[in-house]
């Protein structure tokens, strides 16, 4: 279970698609390329537990990359293609990097990052660019069979940093031989979702992020082919899973909705049938969209719930789904704990931390502090979310608690006031924030981008008001209602919900700052 086998045994069969080009990658390419880029990283001195960084769109480059850095024993740390020349330095410095891989979509960010990072070994995907040297000349200079001295490397992600600096996730570096570090993800995907050698998954989301990167390379380890999307489009998603016959899928539920929000035809111009199982991940779905979803695909749809650490993973289908509905289902990987704030287990349907037990081992780099406030006297390790189980195990996720919204002492979750206002047929996004208020401590804003930005105004927001009314208790109806023509939202489904509540909450302390 590794490319290099798959390169022998299928040679010919794609390793990957670039779903709108077409270009296709064989085993026999990629395994050729992920050589060359190995001896690569030794000719630049990467040895064994070194770092590198890849900061790119989705390329065609992106998996000959990561591949390479595999098998040379190197942690390959992925950097969000969206972030500015400052936040992208922060990472490449925090994670210890030598060497910087871009590609040409990012070229404008990458050029003003050279010089904060003039030490490191630049190069560009598509041709040298300023101070980057091209990586595929560069690698081109290298025989296609393995280096002398192959180790398995591993992925070093960043956490989204939707509350604060980023965090990057490190786990100890495989043993054994090139090859014999089977991704966890295979067997949860032969058990889950019928994983086979014949699939054709298709990925519509950033390779940089660790559900998108993660699924495709077991999907190639297993041998499947993989369909990339250079960017989501929702009726373009429809159109690849009928052109490629895409079997398998993986979404996060902003996919959904936007699908969902379509006009009828072309929710309805596609053939789907291929599909044999999807997933969903990286953010709560709203119960309607989900309702919406499986009845619309049918039974394939299945959830989990997990992190970029690798403490746990729950996992629920569609029937299981329908009976609990909410629920992101029953550990797998670990026991699902519910904690008070002493670190102590709660019974059944009693809201507090949810923490794994038993789970896999992780630290935060450079940060040991970090990683000691993940975890409680037990050992168990949380992500920061709250939550409950209900009798027979089911976890039930209540929001981040970074997220809650104190107003006048009382705890409101921003998640089921978002899940609710994002089923408004007007609504294309939503975020609910708590903003400062001089007598409740906080008040609840819900800030919303209109699918069409000429009814942003009074009296949408009326609207709005009016609908939360009718379904919420006083208390989590918003107070206020602002309008923003796109969210801060991440490429993933996340919500750089700190961006928003900044932009309420400094300009508050700077007034109480102003003598």
């Amino acid at each position: 279970m590794h490319p290099s086998v798959h390169a022998i045994q299928t040679p010919d069969k794609p390793a990957y698609i670039m779903a709108g080009s077409g270009e296709t990658v064989t085993y026999a390419e990629l395994d050729a390329r992920a050589n060359q880029g190995a001896h690569l990283l030794r000719a630049l001195g990467l040895k064994r537990g070194d770092g590198m960084a890849v900061f790119m769109d989705n390329s065609p480059r992106y998996f000959e990359v990561v591949w390479a850095a595999d098998r040379a024993g190197v942690y390959c740390t992925c950097i969000s293609s969206k972030l500015t020349a400052a936040e992208a330095e922060y990472i490449v410095r925090d994670g210890d990097c030598r060497v910087l891989i871009a590609s040409k979509g990012v070229a404008e960010t990458a050029l003003k990052l050279a010089p904060l990072i003039a030490d490191v070994k630049l190069f560009m995907c598509d041709g040298a660019v300023g101070e980057y040297a091209s990586f595929e000349a560069a690698r081109a200079t290298y025989p296609i069979t393995p280096i002398a001295d192959p180790s398995p490397g591993g992925i070093m992600l960043y956490s989204s940093g939707t509350t604060g600096r980023p965090k990057g996730v490190k786990h100890p570096l495989p043993e054994g031989e090139v090859g014999s570090n089977v991704s966890p993800l295979v067997g949860l995907g032969v058990a889950l979702y019928g994983f086979t050698p014949d699939m054709v998954y298709l990925s519509p989301a950033p390779l940089y992020h660790a559900a998108p990167l993660r699924w495709t390379m077991a999907v190639q380890q297993l041998g499947g082919t993989v369909i990339v999307m250079e960017r989501f489009d929702p009726e373009l998603a429809l159109r690849y899973v009928e052109q490629y016959r895409v079997t398998h899928a993986q979404w996060v539920p902003t996919h959904f909705v936007r699908m969902l929000k379509l006009p009828a035809e072309a929710r309805e111009g596609h053939d789907l049938s291929s599909l044999k199982a999807v997933w969903h991940a990286a953010a709560p779905c709203p119960v309607p969209v989900k309702d919406q979803m499986i009845a619309w695909w049918g039974p394939i749809i299945h959830e989990y719930y997990a992190g970029t650490e690798g403490n746990g993973f729950t996992a629920i289908n569609s029937a299981e789904w329908l009976q609990h509905k909410g629920s992101v289902g029953k550990g797998l990987t670990a026991e699902v704990k519910i904690c008070d704030e002493d670190g102590n287990a709660l019974p059944p349907r009693t809201e507090g931390a949810v923490y794994f037990a038993g789970g896999g081992a992780f630290e935060y780099h450079n940060d040991p502090a970090k990683t000691a406030e993940s975890h409680n006297q037990h050992g168990w390790s949380t992500l920061g979310d709250i939550g409950w189980l209900d009798e027979e195990g089911y976890l039930y996720l209540t929001d981040r608690k970074s997220f809650m919204i104190i107003s006048g002492g009382v705890n409101i979750y921003p998640a089921e006031i978002e899940n609710l206002l994002i089923t408004h047929p007007k609504v294309a996004d939503v975020a609910v924030i708590g903003g400062p208020h001089e007598e409740m401590g906080e008040e609840v804003v819900a800030v919303i981008q209109p699918m069409d930005w000429s009814q942003a105004g009074d009296d949408f927001a009326a609207e709005i008001s009016a609908f939360a009314r009718a379904h919420l208790s006083h208390v989590k109806t918003p107070r206020r209602i602002d309008f923003m023509q796109e969210l801060p939202r991440h490429a993933t489904g996340k919500l750089y919900k700190r961006l928003i509540r900044d932009a309420y909450w400094k300009p508050a302390a700077a007034q109480q700052a102003t003598p």
